[in-house]
């Protein structure tokens, strides 16, 4: 088992701690967090160890899950990564894409495994679609949820709507080469709606909404492509799939047929997959671990959590443009 240590024992912190100390895959050595007095209150609760020096908890693990707020992710990465730890950092990355490319080049060097925490990535919703998509064309996404005050200190695009940035990047196997983009703020002093719109270089078109500031939360994403439309509901875990064949000569009296101006008939069916359930947070844990004593590619990559956050950028920078 890997001796895992974890930073930041905020709201998420909490989750991940929690669900280390369940793991077969991990030994949770501890955990660190600068308000001291919210340590020691999360250590007589929980019983898990506090570590009053960060260094201290780095000598004594094998891998590092960081859960502080971004301002933070680059500095506590580059120290545990000097000290030979593997990391596991919450989305996005860091705070700048200067940061991120810093530390993949860092992780190369003294051969250290990287993942980032684009949880959607194991949605079980989202898993069982990724086997029926196949070059899509347009994309759809809606990420929307009631105010929070936590996370408002930086723009929804990195709070939210970066989930789904990552979502397609990992499914569209092409470059950007265009984003339109608008954002608003109503509550926050960054933007709390967003809209982004990404062209790719092989044609495909994706349509991104995130907003902070809804009555209700949706996360829900739709995929295009050629004779078949498919539907991913992150929140409720559902996933739909229409597509479409040449009608049968004698279809069925329930066949759904579609006929053009042309006069060719399609049918419409169902091939819904199966949803297998599962604690996403704790499957890119421990994924992460099988990464590491295989020696083998992670899920997310901190390349891949980089290009995550350079596309966000890229969208907030085409706010002002």
């Amino acid at each position: 088992m890997l001796k895992v240590g974890v930073l930041g024992a905020g709201h998420l912190g909490k989750i991940h701690l929690r669900l280390l100390n369940e793991s077969k895959k991990y030994e949770l050595v501890g955990f660190h967090d600068t308000d001291h007095t919210h340590a020691k209150k999360i250590e007589e609760e929980f019983g898990y160890f506090c570590f009053e020096d960060y260094a201290e908890l780095l000598n004594n693990v094998d891998v590092i899950d960081i859960v502080t707020p971004t301002t933070y992710h680059y500095t506590m990465a580059e120290q545990a990564i000097k000290a030979g730890v593997h990391v596991f950092i919450e989305k996005p990355i860091t705070s700048t894409v200067k940061e991120a490319e810093a530390l993949i080049k860092l992780a190369k060097a003294h051969n250290v495994k990287g993942q980032v925490g684009h949880v959607e990535r194991f949605n079980p919703a989202f898993r069982a679609a990724i086997s029926k998509i196949d070059t899509p064309m347009f994309i759809e996404a809606h990420r929307l949820a009631e105010f929070n005050p936590r996370g408002t200190d930086v723009p929804v695009v990195l709070d939210l709507m970066i989930h789904d940035i990552d979502a397609i990047l990992s499914i569209v196997n092409s470059k950007v080469k265009k984003i339109n983009a608008s954002g608003v703020s109503v509550i926050s002093e960054t933007p709390d709606i967003t809209n982004a719109r990404l062209e790719f270089e092989n044609g495909c078109v994706a349509n991104l909404t995130a907003s902070r500031i809804s009555l209700k939360n949706m996360r829900k994403s739709r995929f295009f492509q050629r004779d078949a439309y498919i539907s991913v509901d992150f929140l409720e875990k559902v996933t739909e799939v229409v597509k479409m064949k040449d009608a049968p000569q004698d279809p069925d009296d329930f066949a759904m047929i579609l006929q053009n101006a042309e006069g060719v008939k399609k049918q419409i069916y169902f091939d819904n997959p199966d949803i297998s359930p599962n604690n996403a947070i704790l499957d890119e844990l421990e994924t992460f671990a099988e990464a590491i004593e295989n020696d083998t590619t992670p899920i997310v990559t901190l390349e891949q959590g980089t290009e995550a956050l350079r596309v966000a950028m890229q969208i907030i920078k085409a706010f002002d443009e």
